[in-house]
């Protein structure tokens, strides 16, 4: 007799039903494990075994033969342990053959019998949903899993004895409850910034409307501090957003203790991170600082002493607002909608524009263009606002503390942004939030500027160059310029304003 149990492979954030069959026959002694599994799956045959000597139970001397559920799948991850064990032991006996029909289980196993946590149990949770199952996971995940649905029945013990027991009706689980990460403190308040009024307005821009943003500047003038001030002006996650990101957090086994967080993700990878460490992939084709950022802020500090390939790598996801990893036995896709905040020095040694500044190894706009350089022209042109932040004057600093805070700011940022969903819903583009993710087209029918600002952009766009990618995110630009002012018409004004952040970009030198 073959028995049955449900589990589920992981392709990005989805999750594939696998059925974990299991026969124990006559024959040689053995246990084998076939359906294209990876190592970590192929060990779980002493995992299992340990676990099962120490809940009390021996494997019968026949030949177990465990078949993993589409075979052409691969299998990979230690939460194919669970499945496995409880089909050996409803196949010995040990438990009601029929106690496992509609549930989907996954977890790890220790020596001990004790059931460790896993990643992806979110996305496993909603899959299971979906098809009417309940869900039997580790104890430690179970507060993850009652996110997915109030009406689905979730089972998490801590060993396979507790979990037995519960079958056989000796012992009763009770539900595990949704749980909230608790915020570790306060994020750092703008009113810590003295000085930098211009990039404080540029940085209300960016978070208003979810624009990319490159500072620059030289060192110490507190672009970094501007940059990991962004999080406090952003509004709250809607359910929606905040779903999305916790499943991408699941499936990176990123989730503490099954608690979900409600802030928005803050990313800010060192220079020296690899291409897949950025857009991810790897052996298993985990998802990458991009995908993390999903819904929240990537933040790349020295931009340029980042690998031009790995910076062009982002190219793509900034567009489409999804990742595509191509492997050979691999194609996943992840979602990357994220605002890229960049920061970086006008040169190697960072002093090129200041007043009366010679560099020793050649002139300052040769210098400046070799730097910057590194950096490509394409990936430039996906930047809405790029600002030049001047150094902090000492006058700047004795001075107190500016009265306007991040909260002040967040209450523009929120009024703004519900003005852009409320637009993007009567449009029925049901995947848009935000200015900077609005199609093109649409962009040119709710951002049509009166007849002085349609001068003014058909005179720039000519004067400055600007490609058709760069037209748009300037109206862009602009549409959020007018939200924050609360205007449902973009003015000249506004075109102005946002021109301004593009013609900074424009000014960079060409490398000699």
């Amino acid at each position: 007799m073959v028995m049955r149990v449900s589990t589920v492979a992981f392709e990005g954030i989805e999750a594939r039903a696998v059925d974990v069959q299991v026969q124990i026959a006559p024959g040689n002694v053995a246990f084998m494990i076939v359906g294209l599994a990876d190592k970590a799956v192929a060990e779980s045959r002493e995992r299992v075994r340990s676990a099962l000597i120490a809940s009390g139970l021996s494997l019968p001397a026949k030949r177990i033969t465990v078949n993993l559920a589409p075979a052409d799948l691969p299998k990979e991850g230690s939460h194919y342990d669970l499945p496995i064990a409880l089909g050996v032991m409803a196949a010995m006996g040990a438990i009601p053959a029929d106690a496992l029909s509609g549930f989907t289980v996954l977890g790890e196993l220790a020596l001990d019998g004790s059931i460790t946590s896993v990643a992806g149990v979110l996305p496993a949770a909603m899959a299971a949903n979906g098809r009417e199952h309940g869900l039997i996971c580790p104890h430690a995940c179970g507060s993850e899993a009652a996110w997915a649905s109030s009406d689905l029945e979730i089972l998490a013990p801590r060993t396979l004895i507790q979990l037995a027991n519960h079958f056989k009706g000796t012992q009763v689980m009770s539900r595990p409850e949704p749980a909230i990460m608790q915020s570790p403190g306060m994020l750092p308040d703008l009113r810590d910034i003295k000085g930098q009024e211009s990039a404080k307005r540029t940085l209300e821009i960016a978070a208003a409307g979810a624009h990319n943003l490159l500072m620059s500047g030289p060192p110490g003038a507190g672009k970094s501090m501007l940059a990991q001030r962004l999080p406090s002006i952003l509004p709250p996650l809607t359910p929606r957003e905040l779903l999305e990101i916790s499943m991408i957090q699941s499936v990176a086994g990123l989730l503490a203790n099954g608690a979900l967080s409600s802030r928005r993700p803050f990313r800010a990878p060192h220079h020296s991170a690899s291409m897949a460490a950025l857009v991810g992939g790897g052996l298993n084709a985990r998802p990458g600082e991009a995908s993390l950022a999903h819904n929240g802020v990537l933040f790349l500090d020295e931009m340029p002493e980042f690998q031009p390939q790995v910076l062009d790598s982002l190219r793509q996801p900034l567009e489409a607002g999804e990742i595509l990893i191509a492997r050979a036995n691999h194609r996943i896709t992840y979602p990357a909608r994220f605002q890229l905040v960049a920061a970086m020095n006008p040169c190697r040694c960072g002093q090129a524009t200041e007043p009366g500044y010679v560099c020793r190894r050649q002139p300052n706009e040769r210098c400046m263009a070799q730097y910057q350089a590194r950096m490509s022209g394409p990936l430039l042109d996906r930047i809405d606002l790029s600002i030049e932040v001047p150094a902090v004057t000492a006058s700047d600093l004795i001075l107190p503390p500016p009265t306007e805070g991040s909260a002040e700011v967040k209450a523009r940022v929120t009024a703004a942004r519900e003005r852009q969903a409320r637009r993007f819903t009567a449009l029925g583009l049901a995947g848009v939030s935000t200015n900077a993710a609005c199609p093109a087209p649409v962009i040119e029918q709710i951002a049509q500027p009166d007849s002085d600002g349609t001068a003014l952009i058909h005179d720039a766009a000519n004067a400055m160059r600007l490609s058709a990618r760069g037209f748009h995110r300037v109206l862009k630009v602009a549409r959020t310029l007018a939200d924050l002012d609360g205007d449902d018409k973009v003015r000249r004004i506004h075109l102005a304003e946002a021109l301004s952040y593009r013609a900074q970009a424009d000014r960079r030198p060409n490398a000699a």
